[in-house]
């Protein structure tokens, strides 16, 4: 694509220090298009006029403008000789034009952009030297006896001082120039050497965000470590408080259990006591009740050991028979209370999970709603378990009617070691169901609460896989 700037600096890249030589390239590329364009106009001119005999000098001076227009793009070393050949040419049309021409045609007019071209195509100190031998040659006109020229002193005085007032004109504003745009290079200076300042202030700072960011993990690592931590004793101590819990329970199921078979016992020993013979039909039926409570013992022992077995295996089990399994563990505190507990099942649900987590959640929230209405007492106290499911939840709810949670607890019900039971709380059960929930299960739990009572609603997914 044509290029007008590389045009007029013969092709060359010049950097930011060469302007000035950048700008002569230019004024000499325009000078050479410039007297090319006038040689022209000049031979046109006159072979029309039948001034035939300027016709081969100017076709010499044409030749030459070719020449130096296709060098100064192939040896850039070569430009201070061409500018001098230019300087040359120039200076020889101005003298040429004062000599010959007549001051009527007004030729003399251009030798008043001498000025332009010597500051531009020499250095100050030649340009000075160029512009007096060019005023010699002027000044000495009228009074060489050699050529006849149509200049009065007079004129030629006038040309010669209106050339110099011209020539301090353009120096000082060409002084003006350079001096701006040295200004402007050390503007562009001082901005490059702010950028590199911002720069290296940029890689400094990036270099310390990076250590500091590393540094951050290093402790972000290090705090999650202990939260890990943290989270195993919690973890731990819900496990030994359940276990507490499961001891209590133990121990109310079995009562009732020992207690029948102690009376079995003593009620065929007082019969052999009493009659020297005892019946086979007594023996058998008390042996068979004995026989039916150690079954219901060893169950409840296969249940219990269940629920501890530190197993992950996940299985698939029907949702209902889960509640009855966590129903079975809490029926021992149900023995001395009027609380009905029921189980809503309009369809069977099967999940694949770890049943023993499960249980724990809600035999944790089933224990907290028989402990509100052990210390409420409502008239009609009731537990309602059901379960509702779309293509990929479950919805687990338990909904008591004992009275609802209060705004303060509510605020804090899933903190951990808060609780409302005093020294009977360990403040853990809601926390780990919590977590549980959402780390092992990847759900949510959901708390609604009113004057009437308050329903826990558990998300999770139907394969927790």
């Amino acid at each position: 694509m044509f290029k007008i700037d590389g045009f007029f600096t013969s092709g060359w890249v010049f950097d930011e220090y060469e302007h000035e030589l950048k700008n002569r390239y230019q004024m000499i590329n325009i000078g050479i298009l410039l007297s090319t364009a006038g040689l022209v106009y000049g031979i046109i001119g006159n072979y029309l006029r039948g001034l035939h005999i300027l016709i081969p000098l100017e076709l010499v001076i044409l030749c030459m403008n070719f020449i130096m227009f296709f060098a100064l793009r192939k040896y850039r070393n070569f430009f201070e000789f061409f500018a001098i050949i230019i300087t040359i040419q120039y200076t020889f049309l101005f003298l040429f034009l004062i000599y010959v021409s007549d001051p009527h045609d007004l030729k003399h007019l251009w030798i008043f952009t001498y000025p332009i071209i010597l500051l531009y195509f020499q250095k100050t100190l030649k340009a000075l030297y160029w512009l007096l031998f060019i005023l010699l040659m002027l000044i000495i006109a009228p009074f060489q006896t050699f050529i006849e020229i149509q200049y009065s002193i007079f004129q030629i005085s006038y040309l010669s001082f209106v050339l110099i007032i011209i020539s301090i004109i353009i120096y000082f504003y060409k002084k003006k120039i350079d001096e701006a745009k040295v200004t402007i290079l050390e503007q562009q200076n001082m901005l490059k050497n702010f950028n590199s300042e911002l720069e290296r202030q940029v890689k400094d700072k990036t270099t310390q965000l990076i250590k500091l960011n590393e540094s951050l993990e290093i402790k972000v690592e290090q705090k999650l470590e202990e939260l890990r931590k943290k989270d195993q004793i919690l973890e731990m101590q819900s496990k030994q408080a359940v276990m507490g819990e499961m001891i209590s329970m133990i121990a109310h199921q079995w009562r009732q259990p020992l207690s029948t078979i102690t009376l079995q016992i003593a009620n065929l020993q007082l019969k052999h006591m009493l009659e020297k013979e005892r019946r086979c039909r007594d023996v058998d039926e008390a042996l068979t009740n004995i026989s039916n409570t150690i079954i219901y013992l060893s169950d409840t022992v296969d249940d219990f050991q269940t629920y501890f077995r530190p197993n992950k295996e996940m299985v698939s089990i029907e949702i209902h028979e889960l509640f009855q399994r966590a129903l079975n563990f809490a029926q021992s505190r149900l023995q001395d209370s009027k609380i009905k507990i029921s189980i809503k099942r309009d369809k069977d649900i099967v999940l694949k999970i770890y049943i023993n987590e499960l249980i724990q959640v809600i035999l944790n929230i089933l224990n907290n709603a028989i402990d509100a209405h052990n210390e409420v007492k409502p008239s009609n106290p009731t537990i309602v378990m059901d379960v509702t499911d779309d293509d990929e939840y479950v919805f687990i709810s338990i909904t008591d009617n004992a009275g609802g949670i209060s705004d303060e607890h509510l605020l804090h019900l899933f903190t951990p070691y808060y609780s409302t039971k005093g020294k009977n709380g360990t403040g853990l059960g809601l926390y780990m169901s919590k977590m549980i929930i959402e780390k092992q299960f990847g759900g949510e739990i959901e708390v609604r609460t009113s004057t009437l009572g308050s329903t826990f609603i558990i998300k999770i997914k139907k394969n927790s896989n």
